[in-house]
């Protein structure tokens, strides 16, 4: 895992890295895993309008990096916005709970295990008026988990389309959030007067002690609380909440999320670990059934998990499959 501290603004930032990449030899749109087709290219440009009137930061980051790359801004453009919409991929796990001080959002990213050399850990810290954060990524400047300097932290599974539209995507709207809300309150109300163009669910905490579950798509937003009826909140690539039902596509891979949402639940039916940390890591480990178990030599792994514990400022990272390798505390950010 690549790991990138960023400092000024949206231009700036990107170009500096375009262009250390460059001095490096690394060139961005020759480590893409799928083809920039004309259907790519097309679906960026209906979505760029919306980009430029709700998040114009970001696409100066983007022509930052391609200055730097000394590439076409819309190659670029094809490959970000039209993720999580044409060929979704990303198949990943998300909890949360609440238990005495600590408020803890833990996330398995599952994805493939070709591109894992380039997944990025990331710190921004801007000069231009948005919030720092600490995120982490397979898709350079889009983000699958973060936490803020407020102490907002936000997860994302992504759900295979039954429809999609034109808007900004699973990765941007998670990125939004991070540099644009202080709490859960905030980001669902982001949501909601944000044109969404792809599927998926966030799980979001905040330090005030609030957190829920959000199904999406370009046509609604659902919400679930975390409360005495909800004590644990989970989500995996699909929906769940009633409202978000009509939405669910059947009969495709999604990696085992049904048998990877009942094993969540079973972990917090008969759980053994007397810590909430120790519990969050046992359970993206795969101790209490299938979560993270499977097999490479398909091309699929878990690549890295994360545990923010906004609660008690404390951010944990296991850069790899967590039944295989250890999670380490990340203080280089505080929340």
């Amino acid at each position: 895992m690549y790991h990138s501290r960023y400092k000024g603004t949206h231009y700036k930032m990107g170009f500096r890295w375009g262009i250390r990449l460059l001095e490096c030899g690394n060139y961005l749109l020759q480590n893409v895993p799928f083809p920039i087709t004309e259907e790519r290219i097309r679906f960026a440009a209906k979505c760029r309008p919306y980009y430029q009137q709700y998040f114009p930061e970001i696409l100066e980051e983007i022509r930052g990096i391609c200055e730097g790359q000394r590439i076409d801004t819309l190659q670029l453009e094809a490959i970000l916005f039209s993720m999580y919409n044409i060929m979704p991929e990303n198949k990943c796990s998300c909890f949360a709970f609440r238990e005495g001080e600590h408020i803890i959002l833990a996330r398995n990213s599952d994805f493939l295990t070709l591109t894992e050399k380039l997944n990025m850990n990331c710190i921004y810290q801007f000069q231009d008026g948005f919030y720092s954060f600490l995120g982490n990524t397979t898709a350079f400047v889009e983000m699958e988990d973060g936490v803020n300097q407020h102490g907002l932290a936000i997860g994302l599974t992504s759900v295979y389309p039954k429809k999609i539209g034109f808007g900004l995507n699973a990765g941007m709207l998670l990125r939004y959030g991070l540099e644009r809300c202080c709490t859960v309150a905030e980001f669902i109300q982001a949501l909601k007067a944000l044109p969404i163009a792809s599927s998926q669910t966030f799980t979001v905490v905040d330090s005030q002690k609030m957190a829920a579950v959000i199904e999406c798509n370009t046509d609604r937003v659902e919400v679930c609380y975390l409360d005495k009826a909800h004590p644990y909140l989970l989500a995996v690539n699909g929906f769940y909440l009633k409202g978000m039902k009509a939405y669910q596509v059947e009969g495709i891979d999604n990696w085992q999320a049904e048998e990877r949402y009942q094993t969540i639940h079973t972990a917090f039916l008969q759980r053994r670990e007397a810590s909430a940390i120790s519990f969050a890591m046992s359970t993206l480990g795969g101790a209490y059934g299938f979560l993270c178990q499977y097999d490479r030599k398909t091309g699929k792994d878990t690549v890295w998990s994360t545990i923010y514990d906004v609660g008690k400022g404390s951010i944990y990272r296991c850069e790899g499959n967590p039944s295989r390798k250890a999670f380490k505390e990340d203080r280089r950010f505080v929340i």
